[in-house]
This record gives C-alpha cells, sequence and structure tokens, in this order.
C-alpha cells in the first residue's frame, strides 16, 4: 500500500518525544520482590504510555514462584517495565522496573548496565522478599534507597526497626511511597536523586 494511504504511524509519537532541552538522561532501575508494585510505579509516575511485559500467571509458577501475601496476583512482569520522567527540563529519568521473581533475574544484567541508581520497593508484610534484592544491589555497588510501598493491609514500623530488620547503613535513605499516586512516586525519585548527589559532594569540614 502507498504510504500516504496507509495508516501505519512512523517514529514515535508527539507526546513520547524528548522535549528539545533536555541535556541529561539518566538510568533508573526499581526492583524488589514479587507483587510490591514496580509495575505500578513506573505506571504512575511515567509521563508516556509505559511498557510493560506483564503476563497472565499460570500453572507454570506453581510451586516455583512464592506468591504467599499476594495470592490475588494475577499477572507478573516477565522482562521489564519501562517508563521515562522529566525532573526538569534538562533532566530526565528512564525507568526500568524488573522481574520480581527469582527465576526471571538473569535478565538483570542487562537491565542494570548503565544504572546510577535504584529504588528498592518493600511490602512490611513481607520483608523477607527483600533481603536478596537488596544483596545483590550491594554486591554490584549500586546506590539505592529504600521505598515502603503503602497496602491497605501492611503494617506499619518506626524508619529504625526497618533499617535493622533489612541490616542497612544508616546513609541509605528509607522513604514512605504510596505506589498508585504520581506525587508519591515522583518523591521517591527525587530522594533518590539528592542521594546520588550527596554521594558525589564531599563533605565539609
Amino acid at each position: 500500500m502507498d504510504s500516504k494511504g496507509s495508516d501505519t504511524v512512523v517514529g514515535p509519537r508527539s507526546e513520547d518525544t524528548l522535549p528539545a532541552s533536555a541535556a541529561t538522561a539518566v538510568k533508573v532501575v526499581i526492583v524488589g520482590g514479587f507483587g510490591v508494585g514496580k509495575t505500578t510505579l513506573v505506571g504512575a509516575v511515567s509521563e508516556i504510555r509505559p511498557l510493560t511485559t506483564e503476563e497472565t500467571m499460570t500453572q507454570a509458577g506453581v510451586g516455583v514462584d512464592d506468591n504467599a501475601g499476594v495470592e490475588r496476583k494475577t499477572a507478573t512482569t516477565v522482562a521489564m517495565d519501562f517508563g521515562r520522567i522529566s525532573v526538569n527540563d534538562e533532566l530526565v529519568l528512564y525507568l526500568f522496573g524488573t522481574p520480581g521473581q527469582q527465576r526471571f533475574w538473569f535478565l538483570w544484567n542487562g537491565l542494570f548496565e548503565g544504572a546510577l541508581g535504584a529504588i528498592v520497593l518493600v511490602d512490611t508484610r513481607r520483608l523477607e522478599v527483600s533481603f536478596d534484592v537488596i544483596g545483590r544491589l550491594e554486591e554490584r555497588g549500586v546506590p539505592f534507597v529504600v521505598a515502603v510501598n503503602t497496602f491497605p493491609e501492611s503494617p506499619s514500623y518506626p524508619v529504625e526497626e526497618l533499617r535493622a530488620a533489612l541490616d542497612l547503613p544508616d546513609e541509605v535513605p528509607i522513604v514512605g511511597c504510596d505506589a498508585r499516586r504520581r506525587e508519591s512516586g515522583r518523591d521517591v525519585l527525587m530522594s533518590l536523586m539528592r542521594y546520588l548527589y550527596s554521594l558525589t559532594t564531599p563533605e565539609r569540614p
């Protein structure tokens, strides 16, 4: 068919193009255990239509995936989530959400390539699913902040109790988060940016 008569869209949609003023792009990875809200967070804060790779959960995952506490979850990320948010006219963050199930963790190697930092989403009902995730970040030397996602039935703990339970150094920020709300997700991203900046700024005597 002649291209003039085709309805095929060529190139990115106008709303997906980067602003001409964008000068710096930063890659941020959003990690966490299965069902903690990574896909929700990316979708909430992304200024473009997010790319998701969610698939319906099947019997193949029975006995393999640990879905304790999230038994009602019917879909799961099998590759990655992707979104973008402009912090200001010059700084753009590219967001990559990782799969939560350990059988998909082999994909992390590519997703972490070139990442400046990470957000660890935590569900206080299932803190144990975050232990291995945090351990992998520490092994890779990737700076991160911890965002405690607020679920209606989640218990609330003081920050210092969470820090002790997750065995986090004092300097790693722990912030509250509602992954469904754009403003809350943006605040978490800004917390990460401030933390990364602090790591590059020498302390004054």
